[in-house]
């Protein structure tokens, strides 16, 4: 059981899920059914969650042990997998693939990450992609409205993250220190050599994603004429109708009853009832002034460490 050879190490919000579908496609790249292992973030662990996501992952962790020790025919959607012998499994089935990779987004935020892959797999290649950090804060603010039981404004949801004990993974943290790319960037840039580096961005990969795939496909050394299905899209974020709703549905046990028992087409119709689609909701300028000073000088580092021009990102 061969360990994996490169990472989409994030960032998060900024189209892994879409590039982990397109990538397991390729008949040279195997991909690991679970899209989030998180094996090699340390900070990614059960314990280090909120108290309002325990009772979740605990639950979660349960499915996790199952599916690990079953056939691992079907995919699922992430860990944390903590045991290597446990994560070797995922890898077991990629045979002569040339390519062996996983997409774990926390990875790039993770202190940890870059060192541990670098001991565990010293010639692993690195994929990440990078979007404007403050659209990618928001993207991840419709994304929490998807899941939690009350509505929460940007400006709400920005106000509380920035209150400074905020340190256990939920709602509320990382949610702003996902896009601090500059320290994230350097870390792998200290960890691997840049030739083992691929950086990319979001605005590309919605422009041009065949151009990226392509580029991706020749950083891999696999066929680079090979032409992915991408037609489908994945994660997109949804708002709920109603939180009363939803929080009703939840709490009665109904909503986790129908993701096992609804086939997936009922699933859909029922999800364009219940959520309207992200694009009816903008942040408003005061939020994108308050976050452009958040990150400026960060931006400021990014631009410096990997000599492009990012100010666009600050206007």
């Amino acid at each position: 059981m061969r360990p994996p050879n490169f990472f989409l190490v994030g960032a998060s919000k900024s189209g892994t899920t879409s590039l982990y579908n397109y990538l397991a496609q390729h008949p040279q790249i195997y991909m690991s059914p679970i899209k989030e292992p998180n094996f090699f973030a340390d900070e990614v662990r059960s314990e280090n969650f909120s108290d309002e996501l325990q009772s979740k992952i605990r639950h979660w962790e349960g499915e996790l042990k199952t599916y690990l020790n079953g056939p691992r025919t079907e995919r699922f959607p992430s860990g944390p997998v903590s045991d290597w012998q446990d994560y070797l499994k995922l890898f077991a089935p990629a045979g002569p693939h040339a390519a062996r990779g996983e997409a774990s987004p926390c990875y790039l935020w993770s202190k940890t990450a870059p060192a541990n892959i670098a001991a565990r797999c010293p010639d692993a290649r690195i994929v990440m992609i990078l979007r404007n950090p403050i659209e990618r804060a928001f993207a991840q603010h419709l994304h929490t409205l998807s899941a939690v039981s009350r509505p929460l404004t940007f400006r709400e949801h920005i106000e509380a993250a920035l209150q400074p004990n905020q340190r256990k993974i939920g709602e509320l943290y990382p949610f702003l220190e996902f896009g601090m790319y500059g320290e994230q960037v350097e870390r792998y840039l200290r960890t691997f050599p840049r030739d083992r580096i691929l950086i990319l961005f979001y605005e590309d990969f919605t422009t041009n994603p065949r151009t990226v795939l392509q580029t991706i496909f020749g950083f891999l050394a696999v066929d680079q004429t090979f032409a992915p299905d991408l037609s489908a899209r994945h994660m997109t974020a949804r708002v709920p109708r109603s939180f009363f709703v939803i929080r009703l549905l939840k709490r009665t046990g109904i909503w986790a009853a129908g993701g096992r028992l609804v086939p997936v087409t009922s699933r859909r119709k029922m999800f364009s009832v219940l959520f309207r689609r992200r694009a009816t909701m903008r942040p408003d300028a005061r939020e994108i002034v308050r976050l452009r000073d958040f990150y400026r000088s960060d931006i400021e580092r990014l631009s410096e460490l990997i000599g492009i021009d990012l100010s666009r990102w600050l206007q």
